[in-house]
């Protein structure tokens, strides 16, 4: 079974939003009651409408189980090293010498808007296992793009 690594706050968000999801979980089975002391179920829209909720929260939740089972929490601060891995804050140049920091994070946590992206994300793919003074080269929907890898820190 593969672990899916996280840092803590990643961790907690998932488990809250499972919390949730189970305290739903009874609401929509009363409602799905309710709906079927209305009679005919062929034309019964809340309970058609109940009954679809109730399956997407049954998947969420399994999914949720899922991650949270398999999940390998990573702290960065007790990290260290000279090469990029997951939990890294990433100075980068472009090619205008421009500077964009970039924290390697879980799917489930990367935000490109908070600068953090997921290490299987392509500028992650790409930064993974790289050195400070290393170019790395993107391809992206609007063309290849270059970076200078300037600074890595463990925050």
């Amino acid at each position: 079974m593969e672990k899916v690594p996280m840092l803590a706050e990643g961790y907690e968000r998932i488990t809250a939003d499972l919390k949730v999801l189970r305290a739903e979980r009874p609401k929509v089975v009363d409602a799905i009651e309710e709906a079927r002391a209305h009679g005919d179920l062929s034309e019964n829209a809340e309970y058609h409408a109940a009954k679809e909720r109730q399956g997407q929260i049954e998947a969420q939740i399994a999914e949720l189980e899922d991650r949270v089972s398999r999940a390998q929490i990573i702290d960065p601060s007790t990290l260290s090293g000279d090469k990029v891995m997951f939990g890294a804050t990433v100075t980068l140049l472009d090619e205008e010498d421009k500077s964009i920091k970039y924290q390697i994070v879980g799917q489930t946590e990367a935000d490109a808007a908070k600068g953090r992206i997921s290490y299987s994300s392509p500028i992650g793919r790409a930064l993974i296992g790289k050195k400070v003074g290393e170019e790395i080269e993107v391809t992206v929907p609007s063309g290849d793009k270059f970076y200078l890898i300037d600074e890595i820190e463990f925050v």
